[in-house]
């Protein structure tokens, strides 16, 4: 070999040794610290924990297939996971954000572009040597570097670090609009049974005042019963049919609400048929846990946090841009004046041509972008806080409902029962004379009055279960899904 090609070729091989050395050296970016949570080491209450033999998971480590006992409910929240919207965006965002940091990772590696070309070139017989027009041909083929730079301080580094924190945050984001859409679905699914309920309730309260009206009627027309008892019975006949028209419209605009989270029309028998009686998940009390364990595991909350880490990365780089940037670009391959010669021996050619581009007098762009970087870590922190604060709220809020909700429930059903017994009497005395028919209206109107509010503290104490099982991270793993696919294909 040439002596002086020997030398080139050694002096090319030092220099990506050289630049895959400076390659491994960290970045300018500050230590990483994950910020105090700022919120208390206790819940609000230590009595709104679970109690302390309670045998189940923790939410975030409970499955929603394990959580939600209803099958049609599970088959209805599968179909809202496989359709939903909201949700396929959420996926399509993730995929985007991968993209793109392997965009932003590109850059710590060299790009070998391979290139041919011809050059032909006509010169007039006034411009040849020889005094006639000539034609010359060049063809090049070559295999080059086109301006790698050298990561001497880890810029590039730190913008991968942050387009990488960037994609978990999406990632995150989508763990988040998954729990929510489980939350969503299931309430949707019992707001719609309540509705269900109350609207039976309200078609059952109307026929039996029709029925009461009828028999008024027959007793005005005998005597028995003045036109005042009649006109009161027909309020409450009237009274009851704009309920049933109302919870009619509830009903429809409750199925388009399941529609609409689903993705697609719900099949008629995976719709509710029981009311708020029927209990769709698991009845034990979810542990709740510290919050600092607690509040760490929800996916929004580690949103949060991947977007203070893209914003700490994000300072690296605007620190490398205060120092020197190194680049370098270098070709090498054939040219020849003949396509058939190209590549023969002797053909060959190289060029190397390494830059270095030092920032002198850039009137404080550099500095701008430094205090930008510090301030949106700053921002960073701050959302963080916040959202370990809102978590510890909904969570508190939940622990706080679910102390009083039984309770509650238990008082309106007593109510319930202390209402039909008065009714009974109400009507009896009516009957025998003893009584106007107002106690009889006001004692009809308070059942129906607590029957509608057991149907709400029902709802309302389903629905606290799943926003705390939501609140507390349930929702993302389904850890019985194979075992019940599994079971679905042996049934088949």
């Amino acid at each position: 070999m040439n002596p002086l090609n020997h030398t080139r070729a050694a002096l090319t091989l030092s220099t990506i040794t050289l630049a895959a050395l400076l390659s491994a050296c960290g970045t300018m970016a500050p230590d990483y610290q994950r910020p105090a949570a700022p919120v208390a080491t206790h819940w609000s209450d230590d009595a709104t924990s679970a109690p302390a033999t309670a045998q189940v998971q923790a939410a975030a480590d409970l499955g929603w297939r394990d959580f939600f006992t209803d099958d049609r409910l599970r088959q209805v929240i599968e179909q809202a996971l496989n359709n939903n919207r909201d949700l396929r965006v959420a996926a399509l965002n993730v995929e985007k954000a991968q993209a793109q940091f392997r965009v932003q990772r590109a850059d710590l590696f060299p790009g070998v572009n391979a290139a041919g070309g011809q050059t032909a070139q006509r010169l007039p017989a006034s411009l040849s040597s020889t005094g006639e027009p000539t034609i010359t041909r060049q063809y090049t083929a070559t295999l080059g570097v086109s301006a790698y730079e050298l990561d001497l301080f880890g810029r590039v580094r730190s913008l991968r670090d942050a387009a990488l924190a960037q994609y978990l945050a999406t990632e995150d984001a989508q763990r988040s609009a998954q729990i929510s859409l489980v939350a969503q679905v299931a309430t949707a699914y019992l707001t719609l049974a309540a509705d269900q309920e109350r609207l039976a309730l309200a078609k059952q309260t109307l026929s039996s005042r029709q029925e009461t009206l009828r028999i008024t009627q027959k007793s005005h027309e005998f005597g028995a019963s003045s036109a005042l008892d009649v006109r009161q019975v027909q309020t409450t006949v009237e009274a009851a049919r704009a309920d049933v028209a109302s919870y009619t419209s509830l009903v429809a605009q409750d199925r388009n609400a399941l529609t609409l989270l689903v993705g697609g029309p719900v099949k008629a028998e995976l719709l509710p048929t029981a009311g708020t009686q029927a209990a769709l998940t698991i009845t034990q009390d979810l542990p709740a846990g510290m919050p600092s364990e607690v509040l760490l595991k929800r996916p929004d909350v580690q949103q949060a946090e991947r977007a203070l880490q893209a914003a700490n990365a994000n300072i690296g780089a605007a620190r490398a841009a205060f120092f020197p940037r190194i680049t370098l670009t270098g070709s090498a391959g054939a040219a020849s004046a003949s396509l058939d010669q190209l590549f023969q021996g002797g053909q060959g050619f190289w060029s190397f041509a390494p830059q270095i581009t030092l920032p002198i007098f850039d009137a404080g762009r550099n500095r701008a972008n430094l205090k930008v970087a510090e301030i949106e870590r700053d921002i960073g922190v701050a959302q963080y806080e916040k959202a370990i604060q809102s978590a510890f709220k909904d969570a508190s809020d939940a622990l706080a409902q679910r102390a009083t909700i039984g309770e509650q429930a238990t008082a309106q059903q007593d109510l319930v029962t202390a209402s039909q017994d008065a009714f009974r009497l109400a009507d009896a005395r009516y009957r025998r004379g003893l009584d106007d028919y107002l106690s009889t209206l006001d004692a009809q109107r308070s059942l129906y009055s607590a029957q509608q509010g057991l149907i709400t503290a029902r709802l309302s104490q389903q629905v606290n279960r799943i926003t705390l099982y939501k609140v507390l991270g349930g929702g993302v793993r389904d850890a019985s899904s194979a075992r019940d696919a599994e079971q679905r294909q042996s049934g088949s």
